[in-house]
């Protein structure tokens, strides 16, 4: 398999150079990474879509997280990390209907490895139904959504569990709903100023 080069940032988020991706995990490297967050509106209700990561996944096997989520490459812009969405969930999105958070930086350390993203976060109004998600299975194995109220409560600490309605993949490609409660413990524990921001920009532009 071909080896993977991230642009690696200092401290100011100034360029450089490039590392391998390994490397700038083992060192803790300063690097890019998209995040797009697909949001929904019905019977007026905002709803936020989380994926299940898949049970393969090194890190964070089968905990819930970002809708579309991944590394930029060295040769990448921010507008190619719209493959994440397309690949992932099997929907074809345009850059130019995505909603811009702006960038925000946070770090994880933990035992075998150091995880220092310059996240583009980014928003997307959906309209597709579930029906119309084909999730790249070693990667994602479900997709789920949520009251957007109710995941601003368990974002705050006011809540330990939400309830969730979606569909799951399992190993023989059957499909199956999903509609029951999710605990914290069951999601990937993003930095607390990452959901804080997330929070503040939503509730600008949707008005909560």
């Amino acid at each position: 398999m071909k080896e993977e080069y991230l642009k690696i940032f200092d401290e100011n988020q100034v360029h450089i150079g490039e590392k391998t991706r390994d490397e700038v995990h083992k060192k803790g490297y300063w690097h890019e990474t998209f995040h797009c967050w697909f949001v929904s509106e019905y019977e007026g209700e905002i709803y936020l879509y989380f994926q299940i990561r898949s049970k393969e996944k090194k890190d964070y096997p089968n905990l819930l997280d970002i809708t579309a989520a991944g590394h930029l490459l060295a040769h990448e812009t921010v507008m190619d990390g719209i493959r994440e969405v397309e690949e992932e969930l099997g929907v074809e999105v345009a850059f130019n209907n995505l909603l811009s958070l702006g960038v925000i930086p946070y770090s994880v350390t933990l035992p075998h490895f150091i995880d220092k993203e310059l996240a583009h976060v980014f928003v997307y109004k959906t309209q597709h139904t579930f029906e119309g998600y084909t999730l790249q299975q070693e990667e994602v194995s479900g997709l789920v959504r949520a009251k957007l109220s109710s995941v601003v409560e368990l974002w705050l600490g006011q809540t330990d569990s939400i309830n969730v309605e979606g569909f799951q993949i399992h190993q023989k490609g059957e499909k199956t709903p999903i509609n029951k409660a999710f605990y914290w413990e069951e999601f990937v524990q993003h930095k607390p100023f990452y959901y804080e921001r997330i929070i503040h920009e939503l509730h600008k532009t949707f008005h909560f």
